[in-house]
Formats: structure tokens, C-alpha cells, sequence
């Protein structure tokens, strides 16, 4: 009996304590819903409902011509609400959506059906079709697709964009156009133009779904981005290609360490190509550092800084062109150091022309350690008032800032002055070069190199960029008009005359440093060419600096000079500005009256008619066929016999004409070259035969 009671008593205690244990779920979920439901419905919003940024289209990068050179593509990624469409729609549609999906995403249609209908069956608002980006051509096609056609509200389809960064030109200028981040690290104009170029972000309510994705919700509290503005820069895509392609060939040849070029208007200054390629394999090279502007080019000139110091010395003495120095037997010592010229046995007597023109070190530096070594501090002021010492406030992030020291200086030493006057114990950007040589042909005007002309709102501008004059003059006239005839002379009869050449003149000057490593200046040569062209009336200014070039062939001269001799090359065949008046009148002067050579006579009489040329024929003729005697801006018209059996004269007939006459005639025609007629395989007189082949030429 007690045991039974026992058992009675515990099936009641536990009996009891499920109650109690379900008295307290039933007030705990009463609590939540009722009491506490504000509290969790706040949460769960916080986790589903999520307000995110909506990126805004980044604007456009342009050329001068406005030649895309970076853009925002946009891309799509296919999702879907399978539980938008009616029953209707989507068994209609399912089976060949299925089918189509299969076929571009090369998937198998059963999977696509299965995806879609399993999401439908089982109430999922929102899946992946596939996460494989599509372009704008294929969303457009997509469009029209079963289910999708209906849209966002009735087909349930949600086309996400993505944007991606696109340069047109592929590799062409890429560290200057650069780069961005998305924690907004980056390079070049998109860096330095990046709060214009970004736009403003919207906002948007999201939904989390399955998989941690976010499915837009699109309501009136959705606040649209604003797309960024445009900019327009300077460079010129043809001369930039030009630049890229020269260099690059003569870094492989010279298997460098790296090289850049950059080439500007005289005038305005605006940058018309910027190319720097660095070694990262060997023989191939990317623009991995912006050389010409950045700290990464930042180093001793060499002897392209000779005429700054040659300039300073016209400028505040007496120094003549003509006047002579003793340059020594090729070495002079200055103090413990020796200086060396690169001519064995060295130069002996110079006029400070030939000086230049020999790039001889030991002359250069007598010149000024004599007339500045008492006061070396004026020769520093000179080179700061040449705008050598301070950056040029450049529209691109990221510019280097030289070094040019001074006696207070704790290294400046009694080495320092000659070492100095050759371009040595100081450092300058390529850029910082080109500005100060820019000026000797822009008669002294030094300006700063500009990249970006304008930004623009669509077709507006909103701000333009003009040019800029950092020093109205660097010199005086009379020291610029020494300095060009020197720039000159280097060309015509001293380091650079492999480049001279008798269709145009180049001013410029070679230079080859040592590079310094650890302290110690090694037989690895930094090479130079910088100066201007046409000489009597610069329009382009440029500077190419190839570093570390290997093999027998390591000077400024026979490295850095071809380049720019090619480069100016091809912009002065290219530019009819650059070419004498005289050529260009009487390039218009033929052009003017057009040229008729043969054809049919209708047709070529009625053109001459139509534009009130004069034209007669030189007998009375009926034939359709003529060719054409020009005289004192008149037309004689010439009869031209044509007989069915024989084969027909084409000379001189433009492509229609020649087909028609000698198809007509039953050949087969072959044609090569484009133009007009200048020779046939088959003879005018022949027998003509159907079906035989002839070839006409033409040019």
C-alpha cells in the first residue's frame, strides 16, 4: 500500500512540475508577443530589414577628343521572386524559361525548372538564377524572355546592377588614368578626381533573404545616387599610343629597369602623353610607378641640369658664348674629389658653346665654382628662381618634391657647388626637368603642366582649367636666345646629332648620371633626353628618361634620344601645323581641283558641270568613255574606244567604273589595292576572251 502511494505521489509531482514548466512557456511566449513585442520587432527588423548603400555611376574619363579612356559598364546579376507570377503566367512560361536559361548559362534545363519551381513551391521570395554577370546587350535580351518579360511586379525578375571599371584603351596611360579602391585607396586622376568622379551614394531599403543575400525593397523612403561628374584631360590617345610603343621597344632592347616619357604643348602646357613602364619580367613591362611625377622618379638629373647652371651664369655675369675655358686632359680635382669628362684625354680648349655641345663636366663646373664659388648660396637662389626647388602644384596626386641643397645644408660640402652644376647631389622629377626646359622654348614663360581641362555635367562644363603661369619670366631674353642656340647646337653638332636630321630641327640636351647606391655612384647609368621641336618654333616640349639600360650602348645619347626622335617623327609627319605655309598652300592649291584621270563620260561631265568646272571634248565623239586631259583648271575630254571583243583600257577609272566596263565584257576581275586603276595583267587591245581572269591594280 505505501508503495503504492509512493507511486501516486511522484506521478503527481511530475505531473505538477510539466505543468508549472508549461504554465511558464505559455507566459514567456504571452510575454514576447504582447508585452515585450515592440522590443523583438525592432530586432527582427534590424536582422530582415536593413536601409544600404546604393553605389552611384562613377563619371567618365576623356581624352582630348573625348576618346573614352575610363567608363562605369554596367552588369547584371539575374535573381528572382518565383512567387510574383500568377499560376497562369508561370505555367505557361517555366518550361521554356528553363530552357533558355540552360542554353546561355550552359546548364541543364532540368536544374534551372527544378531551382525555380521548388522556390515557387516552398514560398521563397527571392533566389540567384545564376551568379554569372551579364552585360547591358544581354539584359536587353533577357527582357524579353517567358516570365521575365512581365517585369519586376508581375514576373518577379530583379536584374541587380553591378558596375565595373572600363578603359577603352586597355593599358594605354593606366597609371596615369589609375585606379580606385573600394576603400578608396587608389592612383592617379581616379584618386586625385575621386569626389568628383564618385558621385553621391543613395540609399535603399533592403530585405535579408536565404544565403545572406539582400533583396531591394523599393518604396518612397529609397533615395536615388547621383552619378559623377566627367573630366576631360590633355592627352592625346594617338601621340599617347606613339609614346607607349616607342619606349616599351627600346626598354626591351636596352633591357632596362624602367623608363618614362612625357610630352607637352609649349604653350599651354597641357600634357599630351605620359607613359611610364617599369621591368617586371624579364623583357616585359607594365606601369607599375608613375616614374615622371612620383617620388619613384625622383633622382640626380645628370648633365640636362648643366643649362640651368649655364643660365645662371649668363644671368649674372658677363659670359659670352664665345669665351673660352680650359677643360682640361679629362680629369680635374676639386678638393679630395676628381672629376672626370667621358672623352678620352678630354677636350683640351672650348668655347662654352662647344662646352654644351660636348657636355663636358670639368668646363660646366670650372665655369661656376669660378664666379659662384665665393657666394654659392646665389647660385642656389638662381636655380629656386628657375622653379626648380618647389613642386608645380600639378592637378594629379602624388608629386614628388625636389631637393635642391643649400650651404646651411649639413652634408654641403666643398664638392658640393661643382658636383651640383652637373646636375648631381640634388634631385628632380622628370617632370620638374621638362617644366624648366618647356620655358627656355616657351621664351622664359614657366607654367604649369596641366591634365585635366575641364569636368563637365553631361554637355556642360562646370569648371575649366586654363593655363597657368607659375613665372612670367625665368630669364632674360638675351640669356634664353643663348640658351636655345646652345639647345641646338647639342643636335647639330654635338652629343645628339646621331638624332639632327634636315626636315625639321631638335633642340635638346642629353644626359647620363651615375646612380647612386648606398652611397657609393656605380657604372649604372640613369639616361636622359630633354628639349623641344621644331626648334624655331617649339610647339612640343618632351623628356625621355630610360633608366639602367644594359649592354654596350648606355648613354643618354644612343638610348634616350632615339625615343624622342621617333616620337617627335611621327607627331611631326602627322601634325600639317608643324609643316612650312608654303607646303600647305600648295597642298590646297592641288587639292582644289579635284582629280579626274577616266571614267564614264555622263557621269564625269555632269560632276564637272555640277561644281562649274569647265570641260569639253577634243572632237565631236559619241563614245561613253573618256579619259581626261586637265589644262589651266579646265577638262579636255579624251574619247577612249571600247569594242565588245577586245579587252578595254581601265587605266585611271575608279573601282566602279573598271568593274562595270570590264565585267561587261565577260572576264573575271581580280582586284588589289584600293584607289584607281594603274595597270591590268590583261593588255588594253587584247583579245577579250569570257571567262578569262584579269587583275586589275590599283592605287
Amino acid at each position: 500500500m505505501n508503495i503504492k502511494r509512493d507511486i501516486v505521489l511522484r506521478i503527481r509531482l511530475a505531473f505538477l512540475a510539466i505543468l508549472l514548466f508549461s504554465l511558464a512557456v505559455i507566459y514567456k511566449i504571452f510575454y514576447i508577443q504582447q508585452i515585450n513585442s515592440s522590443q523583438w520587432e525592432k530586432l527582427a527588423n534590424e536582422n530582415l530589414l536593413q536601409y544600404r548603400v546604393v553605389k552611384a555611376t562613377r563619371g567618365n574619363i576623356y581624352s582630348d577628343n573625348e576618346s573614352l579612356l575610363a567608363t562605369s559598364i554596367p552588369f547584371y546579376r539575374l535573381a528572382m521572386d518565383p512567387t510574383v507570377p500568377s499560376d497562369e503566367v508561370f505555367r505557361k512560361g517555366i518550361d521554356s524559361l528553363s530552357l533558355l536559361l540552360a542554353r546561355h548559362f550552359k546548364g541543364r534545363k532540368e536544374d534551372y525548372y527544378k531551382k525555380i519551381n521548388d522556390a515557387r513551391r516552398n514560398n521563397k521570395a527571392y533566389i540567384i538564377i545564376n551568379r554569372e554577370m551579364i552585360n547591358f546587350q544581354t539584359q536587353k535580351m533577357m527582357s524579353q524572355w517567358p516570365i521575365i518579360r512581365e517585369g519586376k511586379y508581375k514576373g518577379g525578375v530583379l536584374f541587380e546592377k553591378i558596375e565595373k571599371r572600363f578603359k577603352p584603351f586597355s593599358s594605354l596611360a593606366a597609371r596615369t588614368i589609375g585606379f580606385i579602391n573600394e576603400n578608396n585607396t587608389g592612383v592617379g586622376l581616379e584618386k586625385s578626381y575621386n569626389n568628383y568622379l564618385k558621385g553621391r551614394d543613395g540609399e535603399a531599403l533592403f530585405m535579408r533573404m536565404g544565403g545572406g543575400n539582400w533583396k531591394p525593397i523599393h518604396d518612397e523612403s529609397e533615395i536615388a545616387a547621383e552619378p559623377g561628374v566627367d573630366i576631360l584631360t590633355t592627352i592625346d590617345v594617338n601621340i599617347q599610343d606613339v609614346a607607349e610603343a616607342s619606349l616599351h621597344r627600346h626598354l626591351q632592347k636596352h633591357n632596362a629597369d624602367y623608363g618614362c616619357v612625357v610630352l607637352m604643348e609649349v604653350s599651354t602646357g597641357e600634357i599630351k602623353a605620359i607613359s611610364n613602364l617599369g621591368k617586371v619580367a624579364e623583357g616585359a613591362y607594365l606601369e607599375n610607378y608613375n616614374y615622371a611625377i612620383a617620388e619613384q622618379g625622383l633622382t640626380d638629373p645628370g648633365s640636362t641640369f648643366k643649362l640651368a647652371s649655364l643660365i645662371a651664369l649668363f644671368e649674372d655675369s658677363d659670359l659670352r658664348l664665345e669665351d673660352s675655358i680650359y677643360a682640361e686632359r679629362g680629369r680635374y680635382k676639386f678638393f679630395d674629389r676628381v672629376m672626370t669628362d667621358s672623352h678620352e684625354g678630354g677636350y683640351g680648349w672650348l668655347d662654352v658653346q662647344e662646352a654644351f655641345e660636348k657636355s663636358s663636366n670639368i668646363a660646366v663646373s670650372k665655369l661656376v665654382v669660378k664666379h659662384f664659388g665665393s657666394n654659392p648660396q646665389r647660385y642656389v637662389d638662381y636655380i629656386k628662381g628657375f622653379g626648380l626647388a618647389e613642386k608645380l602644384g600639378l592637378q594629379m596626386q602624388g608629386e614628388a618634391n625636389p631637393f635642391v641643397k643649400t650651404p646651411a645644408n649639413r652634408s654641403w660640402s666643398g664638392v658640393t657647388l661643382p658636383w651640383m652644376s652637373i646636375g648631381y647631389e640634388l634631385k628632380l622629377a622628370p617632370i620638374h626637368t621638362l617644366a624648366f626646359y618647356n620655358a627656355i622654348a616657351n621664351q622664359g614663360k614657366l607654367i604649369k603642366p596641366i591634365l585635366v581641362k575641364e569636368i563637365r555635367v553631361a554637355d556642360q562644363v562646370k569648371e575649366k582649367f586654363e593655363t597657368e603661369i607659375i613665372k612670367e619670366k625665368i630669364c632674360s631674353d638675351k640669356t634664353i636666345e643663348k640658351a636655345r642656340k646652345m639647345l641646338e647646337g647639342v643636335v647639330e653638332n654635338g652629343t645628339a646629332r646621331n638624332i639632327n636630321n634636315a626636315i625639321y630641327k631638335i633642340a635638346g640636351k642629353t644626359g647620363t648620371a651615375q646612380k647612386n647606391k648606398n652611397g657609393v655612384y656605380t657604372k649604372s647609368y640613369y639616361t636622359s633626353f630633354v628639349g623641344y621641336f621644331p626648334a624655331d618654333k617649339p610647339k612640343y616640349s618632351c623628356i625621355v628618361i630610360i633608366d639602367s639600360p644594359k649592354g654596350f650602348q648606355q648613354y643618354g645619347a644612343d638610348v634616350a634620344a632615339p625615343v624622342f626622335k621617333e616620337i617627335a617623327d611621327k607627331i611631326y609627319a602627322a601634325d600639317l601645323d608643324l609643316h612650312d605655309k608654303f607646303e600647305a598652300v600648295a597642298a590646297s592649291e592641288q587639292e582644289a581641283f579635284p582629280l579626274i584621270k577616266a571614267g564614264y563620260y555622263d557621269d564625269l561631265a555632269s560632276l564637272c558641270n555640277f561644281f562649274g568646272i569647265s570641260n569639253h571634248t577634243r572632237h565631236d565623239t559619241d563614245e561613253e568613255w573618256v579619259s581626261a586631259i586637265p589644262t589651266n583648271k579646265s577638262i579636255t575630254w579624251n574619247a577612249r574606244k571600247i569594242k565588245e571583243t577586245l579587252v578595254p583600257d581601265a587605266s585611271g577609272m575608279v573601282l566602279r567604273d573598271a568593274l562595270f566596263l570590264l565585267e561587261n565584257h565577260g572576264l573575271k576581275v581580280r582586284i588589289h589595292g584600293t584607289g584607281r586603276v594603274v595597270s591590268q595583267s590583261l593588255p588594253p587591245g587584247a583579245r577579250a576572251v569570257k571567262g578569262n581572269t584579269i587583275s586589275i591594280y590599283l592605287e
